[in-house]
């Protein structure tokens, strides 16, 4: 069973809960009846120019540097289905079926607005395979992001066709035919301009954009709750976080992000033992004073990438479109740069989140700046390690980071007879930027497993409420507390768990 209800599809865009909830969380879909009136309403103008000589691109002509040629009407369901055929031409490791869940959906809703032509029957079998769990086998390289994601999208529409190979509802890799024939649907006889409207979509790099978007809104929030107990357990002074201080630049997501901090740090009986008149700790270092400065920037990067992304649920990308005048004209929709400009852009701030995150894991390591720790948080040190290489696997994927932060848009490479001959190159963006949260995911959950560490090391002296529930939520979850080196590895993936699903920013609060 699915753990969301169905999700409906209509001529209106869909929301980004929406998306995630059929590619992640795998909720059925159904097409609302105005969607179907207007699938039906366009496919009537595609029908009307079958037998017109005017030529139609995607209809009577062929596709790309090849639109020049006229094909007859006889040939015109061949040329469909050699497109799908031809066209799913990717090669490379399998995308992860949340990927293509949402390139399939984010494809209905397009066909939903009624500007594609295609016929009804053929959303609903879209709408089919994702209802039933069936999930296309797409290979990772194959889009260069401009006529949509090509390839992709190909693969996604050969298991309509009953070809190539699909994995079930329990992910099993099978002939996509023998799995069409098991959920009772018949394969798709492509009629004139289907197999066109199913491939020629943004749809890949949306998907993407839109789930990288879900897992930063967690992470930025992480990021705020990790500086906080990095501040608590290296002793750092609260008082740059200041509302009227933050308030001297009004940007909004710094003003958030101090916010969060300050909250979480108001009620420590650690950071009020050295907040008296007395207190020297009037500049910590940047990694620590400057936090909400870069969460925040952050902050409003990501919400700039998700404006984009709400218009882009707001678009018909199909060439030609049909128009609500009956006219099916060709145009220019299907280029990713808008989608692929933010996929690139948010790969920068990822990048310097994890920058900083493990510059406070560093700090907490060193005798020379961790105020009187021991030596790499380890409990007898020289026999003991501790946290010593911890850092090492943050600062190796913060370098990883770096490279993933070089933008895949600028490298257009030319295609099709350069008649393609400037593309986005927006699919691999998505791929980096994926790659780029989850490197964000884990080094964030070492600062964490280092500083609530580090806090636990202040003792007696105890956390504020919500960083001390962070703390907690660890040790429910059998990371221990400081001690001799045990294998360290696990107790990684365990937080890197906790911050991957929300439970850190949660259990703060």
């Amino acid at each position: 069973m699915s753990a969301h209800p169905s999700v409906t599809v209509d001529v209106g865009p869909l929301t980004p809960a929406d998306v995630v909830a059929v590619a992640r969380g795998g909720a059925p879909v159904l097409l609302s009846d105005s969607a179907l009136t207007a699938i039906a309403a366009s496919r009537r103008f595609i029908e009307a120019l079958t037998d017109s000589p005017a030529p139609a691109y995607g209809v009577s002509t062929g596709f790309g540097a090849l639109a020049t040629r006229h094909i007859p009407t006889t040939m015109r369901a061949q040329l469909q289905r050699s497109l799908i055929r031809s066209h799913a031409a990717g090669s490379g490791p399998e995308v992860e079926r949340e990927v293509v869940r949402a390139l399939m959906l984010l494809r209905l809703s397009t066909l939903a607005t009624g500007r594609t032509g295609v016929r009804v029957e053929t959303a609903q079998a879209l709408a089919g395979l994702l209802s039933a769990g069936v999930t296309p086998i797409v290979p990772e390289y194959g889009s260069l992001g401009c006529s949509g994601d090509l390839a992709p999208l190909a693969h996604s529409a050969l298991a309509l066709l009953g070809e190539g190979e699909v994995r079930d509802a329990d992910g099993v890799r099978r002939a996509a035919g023998d799995v069409l024939a098991e959920i009772g649907q018949a394969p798709v006889a492509l009629a004139e301009k289907e197999g066109l409207a199913l491939i020629n979509g943004t749809d890949g790099m949306l998907g993407m954009l839109v789930l990288a978007l879900h897992d930063l809104a967690v992470l930025v929030d992480t990021a705020d709750v990790a500086a906080a107990m990095s501040l608590e357990g290296l002793l750092g002074t609260d008082r740059v976080f200041a509302a009227d201080l933050q308030a001297l630049r009004p940007h909004p997501g710094q003003a958030r992000s101090a916010a969060t901090i300050r909250r979480l740090l108001a009620d420590s009986p650690i950071v009020a033992s050295h907040r008296g008149p007395d207190c020297t700790r009037v500049q910590d270092a940047y990694s620590l004073r400057c936090a909400p400065q870069v969460n925040g920037a952050a902050r409003d990067t990501f919400d700039f990438a998700a404006g984009v992304a709400e218009r882009e649920l707001d678009s018909a990308v199909d060439n030609p479109v049909v128009l609500p005048d009956g006219r099916v004209e060709s145009n220019g929709n299907f280029h990713g740069a808008p989608v692929a400009y933010a996929l690139d852009f948010c790969a920068i701030p990822v990048a310097d989140l994890a920058g900083m995150s493990e510059r406070r894991t560093d700090r907490f390591l060193d005798v020379s700046r961790n105020n009187g720790l021991p030596a790499f948080l380890a409990d007898d040190p020289g026999v003991d390690s501790g946290h010593m290489i911890a850092q090492y696997t943050a600062a190796g994927i913060v370098s990883e980071l770096k490279r993933l932060a070089v933008p895949a848009s600028v490298d257009s490479i030319p295609s099709s007879a350069m008649q393609e001959d400037h593309v986005s190159m927006g699919w691999h963006a998505g791929r980096k930027l994926r790659r780029a949260v989850d490197g964000l995911t884990r080094v964030l959950a070492i600062e964490v497993l280092t500083a609530a560490r580090g806090i636990d090391l202040r003792a007696p002296l105890r956390p504020g409420p919500g960083t001390g529930a962070v703390v907690a939520l660890l040790r429910a979850a059998g990371v221990a507390g400081p001690g001799t080196d045990r294998f360290l590895a696990p107790e990684i993936e365990t937080v890197v768990a906790l911050v991957r699903s929300g439970a850190v920013r949660d259990a703060a609060g």
